[in-house]
């Protein structure tokens, strides 16, 4: 179990990027190992060394900087960022397995984490899954304590460095390390001259045909007794004319003031997964346990219409109040397992984005004492109905016989955790890039009565905005 050493650099006033670089370099010199490590309790010591900066455009910063692996996350209410360089800690786990198994080694290793500090990553949707070789840099799960990181928060900027100790013999490589990558930040944020390459080409992965006949067999699962509800995704694959840098997308998102969550994880360069969901899988503070139901969506440009008009027409659709009854109430009773009381909020309301509509339920509760920890509650809520179906072992099934990809970070909690707090997001609307090619994400909740033809279209409105992404460049 590690220990933190806080060393809060102090100025008269927030420091520009560059002078903060300086200051954080001189620290890292006069840092004296041995009384860190005397005064410690424990072998494992986490040293962070944290400077307030002037105001900084996160994702730009990200954008310019060359080490590696990068990371960026934005809560959904946009008062938390991080972006993150290079790290001074990770968490992976490369086997294969059930999800269970998976997210109790993710516990095993967290606990002997220090309790304050945040590793930002994800999981694969499904560890049972056969990945495809475009996920072969996403592990089981992954997840970084950045080397170096700008954070916003409590409404100020800082810039971090994390020092992770055993002994002092160590000590000297690990900051040369530190100062090494220190030396590399770039302090621009100008990125207006990066632009996404020429656009060639663009295909489906199932293609219409094959998607209706997919849909069809869910279908048909429903009129057996099988299955009552399923979330079926497609992968659209984008080709341009030679690699860029993944960032470009999160720079170029059109819609700003949607309220989703942003997640960005760069393992190596112009290899990247990120997404822009709107939905929040929990939040966790201590014992108290933050989470919603998700399920139901109306796009507005299919209907011409305003917020107004779509909570109407997704408030007044049986289909989408029963597929949003289905995620509302396992998730329900999926928490009485772990947690005390439970608040379910009665009414259904309307989660308003730029083109979509989402109908949307919150949830607080209490965690049980044996249950306060990330693995029991990833195990207990992932997949949400949502993104997986109803019952969840089957529509794990149906889904790897059904669709010809594997859905590798795609659907799959994201986010951050430490042993104190955590909050993942669940990684819809989202993408991976490989070089010169981006694979899209993006799926219907099918449920009896589905309309296999409207739901392609509706997968369609979901990545319309990375897609215009790509367009704006055309």
């Amino acid at each position: 179990m590690s220990e933190q050493y806080k060393i809060n650099i102090s100025s008269e006033e927030p420091l520009s990027i560059q002078k903060a670089v300086s200051r954080l370099k001189e620290d890292l010199r006069l840092f004296d190992c041995k009384s860190a490590l005397i005064n410690s309790s424990n072998r494992n010591l986490l040293v962070t060394f944290t400077l307030q900066v002037q105001p900084a455009d996160i994702t730009g910063w990200l954008c310019r900087q060359t080490v590696y692996p990068k990371l960026l996350w934005t809560n959904r209410e946009k008062d938390f960022s991080v972006a993150g360089i290079g790290a001074a800690d990770s968490i992976t786990f490369e086997e294969s397995g059930n999800n269970d198994a998976s997210f109790h080694q993710f516990g095993l290793a967290i606990a002997s984490k220090d309790p304050h500090a945040r590793y930002f990553g994800g999981f694969h949707f499904n560890n049972l899954e056969t990945q495809d070789p475009i996920w072969q840099q996403f592990s089981s799960f992954s997840f970084i304590l950045p080397l170096i990181q700008l954070t916003f928060e409590n409404k100020r900027f800082s810039l971090t460095c994390h020092l992770l100790l055993e002994d002092c013999v160590e000590s000297g490589t690990k900051i040369s390390a530190i100062n090494d990558a220190l030396d590399r930040v770039v302090s621009d944020f100008d990125c207006s001259t990066m632009k996404v390459p020429e656009f060639l080409d663009l295909s489906y992965n199932p293609d219409e045909r094959t998607w209706i006949e997919q849909c069809q067999k869910a279908l048909q699962s429903f009129s057996t007794g099988g299955m009552e509800k399923i979330m079926l995704a497609r992968q659209t694959v984008l080709e341009f004319g030679n690699s860029f840098s993944p960032l470009l997308f999160l720079l170029q998102y059109p819609s700003p003031q949607n309220a989703i969550y942003r997640f960005y994880f760069e393992p190596t360069e112009n290899n990247a997964f990120f997404s822009f969901s709107p939905e929040r899988l929990y939040r966790r503070d201590g014992n108290m346990l933050l989470t919603e139901a998700l399920a139901g969506t109306c796009s507005k440009e299919t209907i011409s219409g305003s917020d107004n008009e779509a909570s109407e027409a997704l408030l007044s659709s049986e289909k989408d109040i029963r597929e949003h009854k289905f995620v509302k109430d396992m998730i329900y009773q999926e928490l009485l397992k772990i947690c005390s009381n439970i608040d379910m909020d009665k009414d259904v309301t309307v989660l308003q984005l730029n083109r979509l509509a989402h109908l949307y339920t919150r949830c607080t509760a209490i965690l049980k004492p044996e249950f306060q920890d990330d693995s029991s509650v990833l195990k207990l809520l992932h997949p949400t109905p949502a993104v997986g179906g109803v019952p969840k072992t089957n529509a794990l099934e149906h889904i790897i016989d059904l669709e010809p990809f594997s859905r590798g970070w795609y659907a799959a909690p994201v986010g951050w955790v430490s042993r104190s707090a955590s909050e993942f997001s669940v990684a819809i609307r989202s993408a991976l890039v490989n070089g010169r090619f981006a694979y899209l994400y993006s799926g219907a909740g099918l449920v009896k009565g589905s309309n296999p033809f409207s739901e392609w279209e509706e997968v369609d409105q979901k990545i319309g905005e990375i897609l215009a992404i790509t367009r704006m460049e055309v």
